[in-house]
């Protein structure tokens, strides 16, 4: 619903006063929260929070802006094939490449101890902070609290900021390193707070399970909690495949043994028989039959339930395949079914540099395409003739940069590298590859950026 010029609809429920406008803050009562923590702090789930660790961490007022979080809808529908590749792209795999010859030695030994291959390790780390680069920026303590109080999902929000409260009480964490996203998951691998107080390990054995400034606890935790969630040690996650005609039922968690798959006629991409190592698999078409198909092993499942996401498990199998290949060509054998296919985050940057340079104001470049880049997107198709759908696909960064100069970029870029491995090669080894460029140096220096996010930068 969109605010007129004639009126303005407010509702009010459980304290909340909001304006119908999409990117309007709703109006958090602060008499209504505090009464809120005070009835919080002698709950059970609190039991165990000692007052001054809860009024140490008590925020002094609401944050509206999680609570917008929340309740926002996206503007624009995702396909598939823009969400993986604004999360796997050939920049993001030289990124693990250069990370997997840097922790070469603690992923030896988590694959030691946990039987999680290292690839997988770190396709879930590029993934979920671009490994260890981008955490989010928001107080863990301000939105959990805000969350626990207002709106929806109270009693769930609650138990994580009581378990928020449990870490610094522990002494794992230090108060200014409980930031996160808006919703409270942080660390390097983004864990909740409550998966944080099960799975987290002491793997560099300073006596903290620090997932925020140590990689060897973030990659450790990540390991353990895939080997929790039922990852089978020697299995692959899953791979690319070829239907050949096969028409029949589908789905992840519809598994048949690999038998069952060859006889449907089911092959890799180049035509070989499906190799028996996996216990069984389910048939994934993320884009249906006219895209690519994988079969997917309990491997996979676990990569799931990091997130309840095919999308993002399939964002996670792949990248962990590139970097193991060694292979910056990011393309599956079959292509999605689209003439529009999804842009890498460089192409991203460039498209957002361009509607700058063309007199748009999208906020930060950034290379995320969100609501305020689509909104130009679309005004910009207006003007010279478009159809205005706000896609930025390769056609649109086509369109506007053969129309608008930006600055040039590097051509030796990853985008721009050559192909080396097929994606369909299966994984067969632990070994550890030569990085393809300079190794990432061992120490970071945590920075708070201007617009709020945390990023750990390379100390000099």
């Amino acid at each position: 619903m969109k605010q007129s010029a004639k009126f303005i609809i407010t509702l009010t429920i459980f304290g909340i006063s909001t304006h119908a406008l999409a990117n309007d803050l709703p109006n958090l009562s602060n008499t209504h929260f505090q009464q809120c923590l005070d009835n919080l702090k002698n709950s059970s789930a609190f039991r165990g929070i000692s007052d001054a660790t809860f009024e140490a961490y008590r925020p002094s007022e609401p944050d509206p802006t999680v609570i917008r979080s929340l309740n926002h809808q996206p503007e624009f529908k995702k396909d598939i094939w823009d969400y993986h590749a604004s999360l796997v792209d050939a920049e993001r795999v030289i990124a693990g490449l250069q990370a997997k010859a840097e922790q070469s030695q603690v992923l030896s030994q988590i694959y030691a101890r946990y039987g999680v291959q290292p690839e997988h390790v770190l396709g879930v780390w590029g993934v979920e902070s671009n490994f260890g680069t981008t955490l989010g920026g928001k107080n863990l303590f301000s939105s959990l609290a805000t969350l626990s109080c207002f709106d929806r999902r109270q009693n769930y929000f609650r138990k994580e900021f009581a378990n928020a409260l449990r870490i610094v009480q522990n002494g794992d964490i230090q108060p200014q390193d409980m930031t996160g996203s808006w919703a409270g998951a942080f660390g390097q691998t983004q864990f909740m707070p409550s998966t944080f107080l099960e799975l987290a390990v002491d793997f560099d054995g300073d006596g903290r399970k620090d997932l925020v400034n140590s990689n060897a606890d973030a990659l450790a935790s990540t390991a353990n909690f895939l080997s929790k969630r039922g990852y089978r040690a020697g299995e692959p996650w899953g791979y690319e495949v070829k239907l050949n005609g096969y028409l029949g039922a589908s789905g992840r968690t519809a598994k048949k043994s690999m038998d069952y798959w060859q006889n449907q006629g089911i092959t890799l991409p180049d035509g070989r028989p499906l190799p028996n190592n996996m216990a069984s698999a389910g048939l994934l078409l993320p884009a249906g039959i006219n895209g690519p198909a994988f079969l997917v092993g309990k491997n996979f499942d676990t990569f799931y339930s990091y997130n309840a996401s095919e999308s993002y498990a399939l964002a996670i199998a792949h990248l962990a395949t590139l970097i193991e290949t060694n292979s910056t060509n990011t393309n599956f054998a079959t292509p999605w079914p689209t003439d529009d296919p999804g842009i890498s985050r460089r192409e991203a940057k460039e498209i957002q540099q361009a509607l700058m340079m063309a007199g748009y104001d999208i906020g930060n470049i950034d290379g995320i395409i969100g609501d305020n880049t689509r909104r130009a997107i679309m005004s910009y198709q207006s003007k010279v003739g478009v159809l205005p759908d706000g896609r930025a696909g390769k056609k649109f960064h086509r369109l506007i940069t053969s129309q608008i100069n930006i600055l040039p970029t590097n051509p030796t870029t990853p985008d721009t590298m050559p192909y080396q491995v097929p994606v369909s090669k299966i994984p067969s080894t632990h070994q550890v590859a030569t990085p393809i460029k300079s190794i990432v140096p061992k120490t970071y220096r945590r920075v708070v950026n201007a617009d709020g996010t945390i990023s750990l930068v390379p100390s000099q």
